[in-house]
């Protein structure tokens, strides 16, 4: 199964990624020691003129990082004519314990790259580079999350045997079933509204937004009302959206949304809800640190760009995700 190109691919880019973040957390403990901008030593010009490269390098990682989660979705979604039970990515994926664990971090671990790069960009636009130590100190969070998710994936990848019976999506994705042994029962999310949370939030992160736009301030409050907004738009995707893409009720898979027959839309659906994730959550990170001194020129400049990007973001997430159920032929009373 490794033979794959897309698997080789994937593999390659994880070690590629974990060298290049190992490196760069070397790099991130001495300038958490070291740093200080107001000496003149050896060690403080060397430090200075190595963070260009590292940060090149970190830019150029995490740009591979949020390239392969497509691509490992992507994969999951080829593979699945070679095993038996499976339609779809979700079946590939619970074809050992560790697709669901790989994909999941993967998906986390794309955001905070996101996030890093936000500050990276701020940080470079000041000659105090305001944010160097807690750019460098959220380094140090990303790369042990980083290892594990490179092992996740050697396991799932090398695990993958297409003689094995996997369960298919209409299993996995049920909202009646009471599944055990680590599969996906959506029970409690089928006894919430989450219709109502996944339009609300969005509206509320849209006020925030504007609010944020208008002013100036709460952009703390912006990140984290942006983040509920993915979850509840995720979440509202497999309970609310899908059955009108499939018209069937009962089925709820995320995954068939990025099929063929369905016109690929799942891949706007999701890249919406995750670059709102990143720029909402940029900002509130910029947030916490414009008052610090260098930064002033740089947060009014990414304030509003930050924020605008994630608005556009949220709504066209959510006027694509009305247009589906709108135009759909199912009626669900």
């Amino acid at each position: 199964m490794t033979v794959n190109p897309a698997i080789i691919a994937l593999l390659a880019s994880g070690l590629m990624v974990s060298l290049m973040l190992l490196g760069g957390a070397w790099f991130a403990v001495e300038v958490l020691l070291h740093w200080d901008l107001t000496s003149g030593s050896a060690r403080q010009l060397r430090l200075e003129r190595r963070t260009y490269l590292v940060s090149t390098l970190l830019v150029n990682a995490f740009a591979f990082e949020l390239g392969s989660l497509l691509l490992f979705v992507y994969m999951a979604d080829a593979l699945y004519p070679l095993f038996v039970g499976a339609m779809c990515a979700a079946g590939v994926l619970y074809a050992n314990a560790w697709g669901y664990p790989a994909l999941g971090l993967k998906a986390a671990l794309a955001v905070l790259a996101g996030v890093w790069l936000v500050m990276n960009h701020a940080d470079n636009r000041s000659p105090r580079y305001p944010l160097v130590r807690a750019k460098y100190a959220l380094l140090l969070v990303i790369v042990p999350l980083a290892l594990v998710e490179a092992g996740l994936l050697v396991a799932y990848l090398t695990n993958l045997r297409a003689d094995v019976i996997t369960s298919c999506c209409g299993t996995l994705f049920s909202l009646g079933g009471s599944e055990v042994d680590g599969e996906v029962s959506l029970a409690l999310l089928g006894a919430l509204p989450v219709r109502e949370a996944m339009y609300a939030s969005v509206v509320a992160a849209l006020v925030v937004g504007a609010v944020v736009l208008a002013t100036g301030r709460g952009a703390v409050l912006y990140g984290l009302v942006s983040l509920g907004a993915a979850l509840a738009g995720l979440a509202g995707v497999i309970v609310h959206v899908s059955p009108y893409v499939y018209e069937l009720p009962t089925h709820h898979c995320p995954f068939c949304l990025i099929q063929p027959e369905y016109h690929y839309v799942g891949y706007p659906l999701y890249a919406a809800l995750l670059g709102s994730t990143i720029a909402g959550l940029g900002a509130g990170v910029l947030g916490l640190f414009s008052r610090r001194e260098g930064m002033a020129e740089a947060w009014a400049d990414l304030r509003p760009r930050l924020v605008l990007f994630a608005m556009v973001c949220q709504a066209a997430f959510a006027l694509l995700s009305a247009w589906l159920v709108l135009s759909s032929n199912l009626v669900i009373q």
